[in-house]
């Protein structure tokens, strides 16, 4: 990847004109082709080895390959074969021609001779593709990666501008190069950055360079101008691309700011928690806290969510003694159910009587256990803490029930993580055995601190036990009601296709003249009794 840089910024001048060569140079030449021929060694064709594709390398971790039928080929053979038949083999191989040999015999004044290693220029653009992907710092990536290519634009048109002048006549006019029989102008430094420093002026449409003479030279020069408004247009807005993507988050953290200043300001809201709130969000702001997890991870498949939230936060829900020794597949899923909650210092996360409805474990910070004063402490809770877990279960014969035991105060910026009851239960839905289980460990802790009521047991057995009668009196009605509504659908179709079939056969025996026609019996019982 190195030597397609290198190939890429080369210049067809970098030697000099004819008759420019010092003896030092000429000696020089052989080692010089025999070091860019060992570093040629490195490539795959040359070798004898494939090299895989852009394709290939996106899902490729390590070592060379390619994908076949979602299975990563690394046998020799085979990675050869896929090879030969790419796009970048014969490219490769083309690039491989070793012209540089010719300067022995030509001299070092024909560059253009070396234009068959430019075609290994698409690899420098694949590795500015991975390494884009890969790197933390991608929009420093790509403003480096701009500046570079403009760089490599200004070293190739200061190429093209010493070909010109040589071209037409060093020193001819005051457009061209000027005449390197001067001192001043036969160094090679002083061509190189005269060339470049003419290619910067002109390509940045700053101008301040001589007027151009003959038609070539009028020619050139706006086809740079032309190349400078363009590279001029991507370069504002590539910058501005960035710049709007640094300030993204930014902008719309500051965008949902501004939208509960005005929300407050309406609402006529106290300055103290005012102040609270802008603080509130000043503090996610500076701990980075501002991220949507889900919408950051709904791109993600389900497998890809799991192993992140495994690795997150598995470790903090196993420190919570009732989930401790569950099975695997449980923790997996309530892992993905954890919420992260930030609350301010002063924040009552909950108070003594609530309906408990989530459990806490706290990621950062401390909370404080108050009495009902709010300032009274009796203990700190610190990282790696939980409560709220015994609320949660509903443990039958509970002296509080789901209600708060206690006061948990907030004394500085606390980072959480939140379990809903909701969600547990849930879940708990396809663990019948690990939800006994949990209750049952629930239930030794509340006995252990002898908050287990066994006639509150006793009498809500009962009430369950009724509960249970009631509802499958009400599900057995339910399902007589059911049968009921069933035979009276097949009651009432059977007769209207009985009715159906003694109107068809009343009509065959009509058409018959068999028929029996109620008004013919009557009109003979007329004439009988007449």
């Amino acid at each position: 990847m190195a030597s397609a840089g290198c190939h890429a910024s080369s210049s067809p001048f970098v030697r000099g004109p004819p008759g420019t060569y010092t003896m030092k140079t000429r000696r020089l030449t052989p080692f010089w082709i025999v070091f860019m021929e060992l570093s040629l060694r490195k490539y795959p064709a040359r070798k004898g080895m494939p090299s895989p594709t852009q394709e290939d390398r996106n899902h490729q971790r390590e070592g060379k390959g390619f994908l076949e039928q979602g299975l990563m080929v690394r046998d020799t053979k085979r990675l050869w074969k896929h090879y030969t038949k790419t796009l970048h083999f014969k490219l490769d191989i083309l690039s491989l021609i070793p012209t540089d040999l010719a300067y022995l015999k030509l001299g070092m004044n024909y560059p253009e001779l070396r234009f068959n290693r430019l075609l290994r220029f698409s690899r420098l653009f694949e590795f500015f593709d991975r390494t884009e992907t890969r790197t933390n710092y991608p929009n420093v990536f790509r403003i480096g990666n701009l500046v570079l290519y403009t760089l490599i634009i200004i070293h190739w048109n200061a190429c093209i501008y010493f070909a010109i002048s040589k071209f037409i006549g060093f020193g001819t006019d005051s457009w061209v190069y000027p005449n390197t029989s001067k001192p001043e102008y036969g160094r090679l430094s002083r061509k190189y950055i005269y060339s470049l420093y003419w290619s910067t002026l002109t390509l940045t449409t700053i101008g301040e360079t001589p007027p151009p003479v003959k038609d070539e030279e009028y020619l050139f020069v706006v086809i740079d101008f032309l190349v400078g408004v363009l590279i001029f247009a991507t370069i504002v807005g590539n910058v501005g691309s960035m710049i709007s993507n640094m300030n993204a988050s930014r902008a719309e953290f500051q965008a949902k700011i501004d939208s509960i200043k005005q929300y407050m300001q309406f609402r006529k809201v106290t300055k103290d928690l005012e102040t609270r709130v802008i603080r509130w969000f000043d503090y996610l702001w500076a701990n980075r806290k501002t991220v949507d997890e889900k919408e950051v991870l709904k791109n993600l498949p389900d497998k890809l969510k799991a192993e992140i939230a495994i690795n997150v936060h598995l470790d903090t829900l196993k420190k919570v003694r009732i989930f401790q020794d569950c099975e695997a597949g449980l923790l997996v899923e309530l892992v993905l159910k954890l919420r992260p909650a930030v609350f301010s210092p002063g924040d009552y996360i909950c108070k003594k009587g609530d309906i408990g409805r989530e459990m806490y474990i706290i990621k950062e910070g401390k909370l404080a256990v108050v009495a009902d004063d709010g300032v009274t402490q009796f203990v700190v809770l610190s990282d790696g803490s939980y409560f709220g877990e015994i609320s949660i279960l509903n443990i039958k014969g509970s002296k509080s029930g789901n209600r708060r035991t206690a006061n948990i105060r907030s004394i500085g910026y606390s980072d959480l993580f939140c379990l809903s009851k909701d969600d547990l239960m849930e879940t708990l839905t396809e663990y019948p055995d690990a939800k006994r289980a949990l209750e049952e460990k629930g239930r030794q802790i509340l006995m252990k601190d002898n908050l287990i009521d066994d006639d509150l047991v006793t009498a809500r057995a009962d009430a369950r036990n009724i509960e249970e009668k009631v509802e499958y009196l009400e599900s057995s009605l339910d399902g007589l009601q059911t049968r009921f509504a069933r035979l009276l659908a097949e009651y009432s179709a059977s007769q209207m296709k009985l009715k159906q079939r003694l109107s068809q056969l009343e009509s065959q025996m009509t058409r018959r003249g068999h028929g029996f026609s109620p008004d013919r019996e009557n009109s003979e019982d007329a004439s009988k009794a007449d």
